[in-house]
């Protein structure tokens, strides 16, 4: 699957305990991590990311989105351990079948090519999930978006979880109340969770994601509803698209500028801006582009050190798309 294709007191007592150790954990692993951490083992591997990934891009603006998208349904399922790119087998099922993932993941050839440039400079130093990761980031700036500095030194899962897939990355027709759980599950505050929904600056979606919206929904804008549904029929045209906000290949504020006209392309984009408590948040992004940035940054961040593999966990594979 390389091929690229066009979401009672001992109760209590056992909670608390979790959360004490939940945040102590989480740090003793992210702390493992490093900006440096491939310094002297490869110390190539940034730049030969960056480039891939700016070579990409240029060929396909989309791409960007791609990349980011990989990365954040990564994440997303059980920690960012690269889990997302295993290929099934007939023993395995991985995650790429999953319901938000199957028929529009994009961008595994791009990460088997910096793989395959990575493995060719420093073989077996540079883990996919940390490729995708950085990749992510490289995507965003190479449209115009914020810089952050991402922290290295995962390892790459052995297994991967096609129920959790499933369940835990939010859907293009989640409600506000379905979004705030799915974000706060990972740790994620709903300002956190807007800046992050505000990664739907680039990019396109197809067909099936919005066809609901644009006949059902009654918070859109009329002209932009209409619009859209010269080419996304109530019947065929799954994979028709159209683009998530009005300047798709550059990530900019323009997203939040669409919400507040209505104008949000998915019915889980137009929840933040639905009479809410994350209007205020869009508001600020609106008419704040710095302070957008600067908490998409933040929160990017957050999310690539959600649970990463370190140490002798998991492994350095060889190839992304299966164990060594």
């Amino acid at each position: 699957m390389r091929t690229a294709i066009p979401s009672s007191v001992h109760i209590n007592v056992a909670f608390t305990l979790s959360c004490l150790l939940f945040p102590l954990l989480f740090g003793m692993s992210s702390a493992q991590l490093s900006a440096t951490f491939y310094s002297k083992s490869c110390p190539n591997a940034l730049s030969i990311i960056k480039s891939a990934v700016k070579s990409a891009v240029q060929t396909e603006a989309r791409m960007g989105a791609s990349l980011l998208r990989i990365h954040f349904h990564d994440c997303f399922v059980n920690g960012c351990d690269a889990s997302i790119l295993l290929d099934d087998t007939a023993n395995f099922t991985g995650e790429q079948t999953a319901r938000p993932n199957n028929k529009s993941i994009r961008g595994l050839n791009v990460i088997d090519n910096i793989k395959a440039q990575l493995e060719k400079s420093c073989p077996g130093i540079v883990s996919c999930a940390d490729v995708v990761a950085v990749a992510a980031r490289d995507s965003v700036v190479a449209l115009g978006g914020p810089s952050w500095n991402v922290l290295v030194g995962r390892r790459d899962s052995t297994t991967a979880s096609l129920s959790a897939a499933n369940s835990n990355i939010p859907g293009p027709n989640f409600t506000l109340s379905q979004l705030k759980s799915s974000f706060s599950n990972q740790g994620f505050s709903e300002r956190e969770m807007v800046a992050l929904s505000g990664g739907h600056s680039i990019g396109k979606a197809r067909c099936t994601t919005f066809r609901s919206r644009i006949y059902n929904d009654n918070n859109i804008n009329a002209a932009f509803s209409k619009s859209l549904q010269a080419n996304c029929p109530q019947s065929g045209g799954d994979n028709n698209l159209a683009s998530l906000d009005t300047s798709p290949t550059s990530f900019d504020n323009a997203y939040f500028k669409d919400l507040q006209s209505q104008k949000g392309l998915l019915h889980s984009d137009q929840e933040l801006f639905n009479g809410g408590s994350t209007n205020s948040v869009v508001n600020s992004y609106s008419s704040n582009p710095s302070t957008f940035s600067a908490d998409f940054a933040n929160a990017m961040l957050k999310m690539s050190n959600l649970n990463p593999l370190t140490g002798t966990s998991g492994q350095i594979r060889k190839n992304c798309g299966k164990t060594n």
